[in-house]
């Protein structure tokens, strides 16, 4: 008689549930670099981020004396938080090495690069920030980023259709 065998979670696996993708950012900017960051939570904050309660399409990274923040992220109220509820746009501490930290600083302290968070997610029971170095897009560089999606998108038709028939 076969052993049952557990499958574990894709979570215990190293394999990470997203919570929030910024697509946005991928259109409006060019991401040169990533860097994985954690994420300083209250409790009723992490408890709206597991229940993907959270925005960060208008958020961005910023140094401020030696530390990395993330800021205009928006993790909406707990519904059962009461009084011990968090503000939802709330300065939110990034965990990095201090080498990565000024590494990212310095890179980013360039005329046009930014820092824009790409996705937020558990790793483990952990809450990471995928942040992105990043530079922004004009409107002639965002209409060859589309021409380009289409044409790739045509030549992947194309391809299935001819291994088809």
């Amino acid at each position: 008689m076969p052993k049952a065998t557990k499958t574990k979670r894709p979570e215990a696996n190293g394999h990470s549930k997203a919570i929030a993708v910024n697509r946005k950012a991928y259109h409006d900017y060019d991401i040169l670099e990533t860097v994985e960051a954690g994420l300083v939570l209250t409790g009723t904050e992490i408890k709206s981020v597991r229940a993907a309660r959270v925005n960060i399409q208008h958020a961005f990274a910023k140094m401020e004396r030696g530390e990395l923040w993330l800021l205009n992220a928006h993790i909406a109220p707990y519904a059962q938080g009461n009084i011990y509820n968090h503000e939802p746009t709330r300065p939110r501490k990034l965990l990095l090495h201090n080498k990565e930290i000024g590494e990212m600083a310095g890179t980013a302290s360039q005329k046009g690069l930014t820092l824009i968070p790409l996705r937020m997610y558990i790793k483990g029971h952990v809450a990471k920030v995928l942040v992105g170095l990043a530079r922004g897009r004009n409107l002639h560089d965002k209409r060859r980023a589309i021409m380009d999606k289409e044409q790739e998108r045509e030549i992947g038709r194309t391809v299935r259709a001819a291994s088809r028939g």
